[in-house]
């Protein structure tokens, strides 16, 4: 109920981003309307259709991208033809004659309800017009992802979509349509004071129009969102973190048990069934009753979270120091990206590690449900009796973690805990800890899905398209040659392509791999137009010089000096290659 209340007051809140802009024009267009047969049929269908996408989009999948991509394209169809409705009254006549038809057939069996009236003003004022200029324009709308609605969908994304996810996605959907309701309102009143003193009614018709042409040539050709990711809501994600705060949402956690301690390391809860893993990797499978009397450390991970990355040196420090004590480590590898289901690529990547304990494939991630977890990486310290007693999200945390399984390999064993002191860690390369104190860069996704601040002045847009560097400012990135934009990627459609980041940090690394055909990819990297020299990452050479053999993290800058900003760009001479994220350290 409190989840349902903070998606509500988040949906609000969208009245104060600059998300909102592209909805306004249709709902400002129909602000002289009834509110029963024209504002709320139309927020009906605009929640409607968002719910339905929303809900489509937590299951994930080629299938559903390419759904989603089709409804984009419908929706900008169905707006198109409504905005030339406006300019044109002959245009308007004949495309509302099917609607009119439509709803005296359905006027005539439904006693008057759906009865449409005439519409001299060019828009489809009856109830399913009204409907079906809302779906498309929902179809059109993708809210700013802030916390609230971020919380929403990856739960369920993670955890498996059912009713309590279409709860809040309409809680939220309906927050939304409720200020956009008031904004109708209040432009309604403001026609209603205007238009008998400087008789607009035929020009505010048009202008409209001609607004919402404009609004859809923006976001057919990606202008929308480069605008978007050069003013991002940062006051909307400030309230809506504020609004968590005070309510206090968190994400689940395990049921706590009230069975007796004999530490200090509260339950948390139980480990669950490791029955839904789809394979075991490096070891036989495990189960949580086989687990009974070994003190367990679960990692839950994916193979090219650089976050994930930097945890697995003190997990293989971990399971080599206390394994005769009666250590148990186990690794739960749950997909963010498409390739990181292939079972091939997990077994290439722990061979990779060298990780010396088996790995649970979750594809489905009913381990990953089990623990009700919400974060890459994350640990769970299990005692011998299979109750969590301790656990952390994402990195850091690792004195602690030791601290909990030194205290509970001693509590199973019947004696004290020793003072040992914790683990000395070396790592190299990408495992090695981030330099926070220059860390001014954060993760950039350059798929569809999530991208953001894109400086190539063509905006992104579907299908293989040429594109130029332009000038990104700091945080932003751009492509240059021709790519196709997938959902989850960049795609190089064609030889000789670039991709440039204006970043701060100590490391860059950049999630990519060769396409389908495994046919490897050279690439060249330059910092600041130049060679990379000292500052060369463990997988480019000093030359800059790199290949793209397999799907997976790479690290391409490692800054000798303190980290400044710099102008990163790679190079591809052939095609194929993928790029999916940038993650800096």
């Amino acid at each position: 109920m409190t989840l349902a209340l903070a998606a509500y007051l988040a949906g609000v809140l969208t009245l104060l981003s600059p998300c909102i802009v592209p909805v306004l024009p249709f709902v400002l267009a129909r602000a002289d309307r009834p509110f029963l047969t024209g504002t709320l049929p139309f927020l009906a269908g605009l929640g409607a259709a968002f719910v339905a996408a929303a809900g489509l989009a937590t299951i994930g999948g080629g299938v559903v991208a390419r759904l989603g991509t089709a409804g984009r394209f419908l929706g900008l169809s169905l707006l198109a033809v409504f905005a030339v409705s406006l300019l044109s009254p002959r245009a308007s006549a004949w495309l509302h004659r099917p609607l009119v038809h439509l709803g005296e057939i359905l006027s005539r069996r439904a006693a008057g309800w759906l009865r449409p009236s005439r519409m001299p003003s060019g828009m489809p004022t009856g109830f399913l017009g009204s409907l079906f200029l809302g779906a498309a324009t929902g179809l059109l709308w993708t809210p700013c992802a802030g916390p609230i609605l971020g919380l929403v969908l990856t739960g369920a994304a993670l955890n498996g979509s059912g009713w309590q996810t279409t709860a809040l996605l309409t809680a939220y959907a309906a927050g939304a349509a409720s200020a956009l309701a008031g904004a109708a309102w209040l432009g309604g009143a403001v026609l209603a004071r205007i238009r008998p003193h400087l008789g607009l009614g035929e020009r505010l018709r048009r202008v409209a129009g001609a607004a919402m042409i404009a609004v859809l040539a923006a976001v057919a050709l990606g202008a929308d969102a480069d605008l978007l990711a050069r003013y991002p809501a940062a006051g909307t994600i400030a309230a809506e973190d504020a609004l968590l705060a005070a309510l206090r949402v968190e994400p689940a956690r395990a049921e706590p048990a009230a069975a007796p301690t004999r530490s200090d390391w509260p339950v948390e809860g139980r480990l669950p069934s490791l029955a839904g893993a789809t394979r075991w990797l490096n070891g036989e499978p495990q189960t949580a009753e086989g687990l009974r009397g070994h003190v367990v450390l679960v990692h839950v991970w994916t193979y090219s979270c650089i976050n994930c990355i930097r945890t697995l040196p003190y997990l293989r420090a971990w399971a080599e120091r206390y394994r005769e004590q009666g250590l148990t480590v186990i690794g739960i590898h749950a997909p963010e990206f498409a390739f990181e289901h292939d079972v091939d690529n997990v077994a290439a990547a722990i061979r990779r590690f060298a990780l010396p304990y088996p790995v649970a494939v979750d594809n489905a991630f009913q381990i990953w449900r089990g623990l009700r977890n919400s974060y890459w990486p994350a640990l769970y310290v299990v005692d011998a009796e299979g109750r969590i007693r301790h656990h952390q999200f994402g990195e850091g945390g690792y004195d602690r973690s030791e601290a909990a399984i030194r205290d509970l390999l001693a509590e199973t064993a019947g004696r004290r805990a020793a003072g040992e002191g914790a683990t000395q860690m070396r790592a190299a390369g990408a495992e090695a800890a981030p330099d926070l104190a220059h860390l001014a860069s954060g993760e950039t996704y350059l798929g569809a899905d999530k991208a953001a601040h894109f400086a190539s002045p063509e905006g992104l847009a579907p299908g293989p398209r040429s594109y130029t560097p332009g000038r990104p400012r700091s945080n932003q990135w751009s492509l240059t040659g021709t790519w196709a934009v997938e959902p989850e990627y960049a795609r190089l459609a064609a030889p000789d392509g670039a991709v440039t980041i204006r970043f701060r940090a100590r490391d860059l690394h950049l999630v990519a791999g060769p396409g389908p055909d495994g046919r490897p990819v050279p690439f060249e990297v330059t910092v600041d137009g130049e060679k990379p020299g000292p500052d060369h990452g463990a997988d480019a050479g000093p030359d800059g010089s790199g290949t793209l053999s397999e799907t997976r993290l790479y690290q391409l800058v490692r800054q000798s000096d303190p980290a400044r900003e710099r102008l990163f760009a790679i190079r591809f001479r052939g095609p194929g290659a993928r790029v999916y994220a940038f993650t800096f350290g």
